[in-house]
């Protein structure tokens, strides 16, 4: 471990994940791995075809319990807390009083008066001074009671991933959790450890993640491991979830989303509720619903060969009108492909424009997001 990783906060995993030969960089304040022996290309490949499993224990996870928890999360959310049954997931967002993203969450609702909260690494820390500062807001609606808030620091967090995590869940957790639909959730045990299991994932693939004790994180990584073995589950790192990510059209904190975007910009209105009442950020938000954005995230494929990246410059008719928040290669599509914020009127899918690549332009145009989407899987008949 060389010098700019020393003083990083390590995973439960990190001594796993060395011993294996992965490459190890500093992300999120945390020393994770980006890539094992295999490579960044083989891995994206395992997810997409067979499955694949990544540590992603530096997010952040938290618990509200009480009669006050709805109440709250109603409040710092965009999304309808009220709506989640208990067992149900939503991906949800934190705001500013200006519209801006402070973060992208899943709200889990675990019990009746029980939430579960994972939230973005970088981000933790901020995420929960937020949500104790809005606690406390003037403006805030009248609580609805106590509410007993804590961080879950010493839970990790592992995620399967991939057409085959079926099988391999099915041999390690308990009870069966091909039961779950997505974005649902429930109590259960990995390699009988106890765990929250919920049909999440951050792929675009058919997947679970595991939130499970972190001093039980070895063993149930080499269970998971080891129950893999004849589905051919590879353990894979940041490049690759990056990669699979981007193809999923799913944005990442700090590229597609900032406090200097809006969710509406964003194109996340579906998970913006204004029917719920008053939340953080409702009033700017419901006056730009009414007005109109300025400005869309967009999906966009170069025509011709080429690899954007990350701030490169988009155009149109030779003028600058956007730039690039995320980039790269797709190894499902094959092409370049990436995200980005141009004007509304420059939106519709097949739009021409171009992307600027080491200072020269590369004809591109504006594709629906997801860029990819999994193969829905057959249901069986019976005659």
């Amino acid at each position: 471990m060389d010098g700019a990783t020393a003083a990083l906060k390590r995973t439960a995993l990190y001594a796993t994940h060395v011993a294996a030969g992965a490459r190890v960089v500093p992300f999120a304040g945390y020393a994770m791995p980006v890539q094992y022996p295999t490579g960044v290309l083989a891995e994206h490949q395992a997810v997409r075809q067979r499955v694949g499993l990544f540590d992603v224990g530096h997010m952040g996870q938290f618990r509200f319990t009480g009669p006050g928890a709805l109440d709250l999360l109603q409040w710092v959310t965009t999304h309808d807390v009220s709506q989640l049954a208990v067992g149900a997931a939503q991906y949800s967002l934190l705001c500013l009083p200006s519209g801006g993203v402070v973060d992208d969450i899943i709200v889990y609702r675990l019990e009746q008066d029980g939430y579960f909260v994972v939230v973005n690494a970088a981000n933790a820390d901020r995420d929960w001074d937020w949500i104790a500062e809005q606690a406390q807001a003037a403006e805030r609606p009248a609580a609805g009671g106590p509410v007993e808030s804590r961080r879950l620091t010493e839970r990790t967090l592992l995620a399967l991933q991939g057409p085959r995590a079926r099988s391999v869940a099915q041999a390690v957790c308990a009870p069966d959790p091909v039961t779950l639909r997505n974005y649902q959730v429930m109590r259960g045990t990995v390699a009988g450890v106890e765990a929250i299991i919920s049909r999440t994932g951050y792929t675009g693939e058919y997947g679970f993640e595991l939130s499970v004790p972190a001093a039980a994180a070895k063993t149930v990584w080499r269970a998971l491991l080891d129950a893999g073995a004849a589905a051919d589950l590879k353990p894979c790192g940041l490049g690759a979830r990056d990669t699979l990510r981007l193809e999923a059209g799913m944005a990442l904190y700090g590229h597609e989303l900032t406090e200097h975007t809006t969710p509406l910009e964003a194109g996340l209105d579906r998970i913006v509720r204004f029917e719920k009442g008053p939340f953080v950020g409702s009033a700017v938000l419901a006056a730009q619903a009414a007005g109109g954005v300025q400005r869309r995230l967009v999906g966009l494929a170069l025509t011709g060969r080429g690899v954007p990246r990350e701030e490169c410059a988009i155009l149109h008719e030779d003028r600058r009108v956007g730039r690039l928040t995320s980039g790269g290669y797709s190894p499902t599509l094959k092409r370049g492909i990436g995200m980005g914020y141009v004007p509304v009127a420059l939106t519709a899918p097949g739009t021409a424009l171009e992307i600027e690549i080491r200072g020269r332009p590369f004809p591109a145009q504006v594709v629906p997001l997801p860029f990819y989407r999994r193969p829905r899987r057959r249901r069986r008949t019976t005659t």
